[in-house]
């Protein structure tokens, strides 16, 4: 069987959810909505994370401090591409998942894709979980593995939506978001990862994101869910 070269894979590295970012994230998309088992499983992993049959990324080699601060913007975000200015929760979430699945190790260090990755975050600290995000990129020994195989990815985004259980809460208080307005959303698309000698693969990917989109305000991402909600 042929080894695959280490991958970067959203659904391998993620460190979930801190309790505390994870909490006010919670009572800020759904308020007073939380007895809704539906909104409760969404938004504390009860959903399945979804990668492609027969695929698995290798384990990291260590994991991200959950602490881990991002780079300063001196450093620079070699490929990561800048924030979008764009207004409208979906469409907004679609290009953080595109973000977020595409990386390039022949011309951006691990610090940074962090760096630019730090910069599509909201600034409101209440309800930033950069631990979540960070957590998605391999520890300095894996990265450095892959960088030696020239890997990188590119993404194609196929449909982003809202989770029916997110849906309903909204239905039944539609003023309960109106503190934080954040938002919900699940992405879905593929990542084609390629390497030396010719070497690559494609997978199917999905994300579910919790995007802050104030009115008049271009979006930020806030956090990216423990698990995969359709």
């Amino acid at each position: 069987m042929r080894k695959r070269s280490p991958s970067l894979s959203l659904s391998s590295y993620g460190s979930g959810w801190s309790a505390n970012r994870r909490i006010a994230i919670v009572a800020a998309a759904v308020a007073v909505l939380l007895a809704i088992a539906g909104v409760v499983a969404l938004l504390t992993g009860g959903g399945n994370s979804h990668q492609a049959p027969g695929t698995a990324a290798p384990a990291p080699t260590g994991s991200p401090s959950s602490s881990e601060a991002a780079p300063k913007p001196s450093s620079g975000s070699g490929s990561v591409p800048k924030p979008p200015q764009i207004s409208e929760p979906v469409a907004y979430a679609k290009a953080a998942a595109q973000m977020l699945w595409a990386y390039d190790t022949r011309d951006t260090s691990r610090d940074q894709q962090l760096a630019g990755m730090r910069a599509w975050m909201t600034a409101e600290t209440k309800y930033a979980d950069w631990a979540s995000v960070s957590g998605q990129v391999p520890d300095p020994v894996l990265w450095s593995r892959m960088a030696d195989q020239d890997q990188h990815a590119t993404a194609h985004v196929t449909e982003g939506h809202y989770p029916g259980a997110f849906k309903q809460a909204l239905a039944e208080d539609p003023a309960a978001i109106t503190e934080a307005y954040i938002y919900v959303v699940t992405v879905n698309g593929k990542q084609t990862l390629s390497w030396k000698k010719g070497g690559g693969g494609a997978e199917e990917r999905a994300v579910t994101l919790a995007v802050q989109c104030r009115p008049n305000h271009d979006c930020t991402l806030a956090a990216i869910a423990p698990s995969v909600t359709q």
